[in-house]
């Protein structure tokens, strides 16, 4: 695919305006090998580095999310790699049939994973992670935010993002976000300009959370449509995609590009991953739509070209 000047002018301006040189433009696509344990830059996510210093020892620039072009632009002007229904994984013992994604959230995570969309509801006393009935697939959320505190405890440097598709009482989402320990991660968008990810960093404030049905308070508890917008997502074929605003307004500005291809009764569509998600066809997909996404959500993330595809978007080799 040629990629259009369109999003090498944007690119260029982003640089100016982050003070930084202009970055290239998105690689042409090409026919490529899946890229798994990569960064939302294409690189393996760093697991050192002083929070506080844009320097390391060694006087080289630490990386933001595996780049340190990264760090000087702001959140909303950064593409980030996310799963569909993050936590319904095979290997984390969902069924087939409920399952959008093969490795569990902890290997996504350090595959290179930024945004997690999860499904969080009400079974017996708790929370979990599920997608439809939880005899399907479940996973305690208390268990999930362990693993997201683990590993952003262990990779300073990278900014993750939490969606909810909240189907549980907030106060009780809000309490298991407490008692994992995680607030003091949490960054809080008063409204105005977002950060960069060296500001976020600096600050110990990697974690995003956001909910589809839940908002403020507590101040970090952002409810996603005031936010953000996204395209639709029940497409049977990827001759069906497209970028027509479906939740959320387009002034908000963050963008979830939903990038999946379902069955014709709604399930997921492992044998179409492949070609969705190649780069070819993320590329082509973006181009057509108003502005870079901030998100781009798929299913069966190891499989295609999500990596490069970001990579090329944000402007890194």
């Amino acid at each position: 695919m040629r990629t259009s000047a369109r999003y090498g002018s944007a690119l260029a301006l982003l640089a100016v305006a982050c003070g930084s040189e202009p970055a290239p433009t998105p690689a042409s696509s090409s026919t490529s090998t899946s890229t798994s344990s990569a960064s939302s830059s294409g690189t393996a996510a760093s697991s050192s580095g002083d929070v506080d210093s844009s320097e390391s020892s060694g006087g080289d620039p630490l990386p933001c999310n595996g780049a340190p072009q990264l760090c000087t632009r702001p959140y909303d002007t950064v593409v980030f790699p996310g799963t569909h229904n993050t936590h319904a994984a095979t290997e984390a013992g969902f069924t087939p049939l409920a399952a959008n994604q093969t490795h569990p959230l902890a290997t996504q995570l350090d595959d290179g994973i930024r945004v997690l969309l999860l499904d969080v509801v009400a079974d017996g006393d708790a929370l979990a992670l599920c997608h439809g009935p939880c005899d399907l697939g479940s996973i305690p959320h208390l268990d999930a935010l362990s693993e997201i505190d683990a590993f952003v405890a262990s990779n300073p440097r990278e900014v993750v993002t939490i969606i909810y598709q909240d189907d549980a009482e907030q106060a009780d989402v809000v309490a298991d976000l407490e008692a994992a320990g995680l607030v003091d991660r949490m960054y809080a968008h008063g409204g105005g300009a977002w950060p960069t990810l060296g500001e976020l960093i600096d600050a110990g404030t990697t974690l995003v959370v956001t909910a589809e049905r839940g908002g403020s308070p507590p101040a970090w508890y952002h409810h996603v449509w005031d936010e953000a917008w996204d395209t639709g997502y029940q497409w049977t074929s990827i001759a069906e995609f497209d970028c027509e605003p479906n939740r959320g307004s387009p002034d908000h500005a963050l963008f979830l590009l939903n990038h999946w291809v379902s069955t014709a009764v709604g399930l997921s569509n492992e044998s179409a991953a492949e070609q969705a998600n190649a780069l070819d066809t993320l590329l082509a997909r973006v181009e057509a739509c108003p502005r870079l996404p901030t998100f781009i959500a798929v299913d069966f993330y190891d499989q295609g070209d999500l990596f490069e595809a970001v990579a090329s978007l944000n402007g890194l080799p």
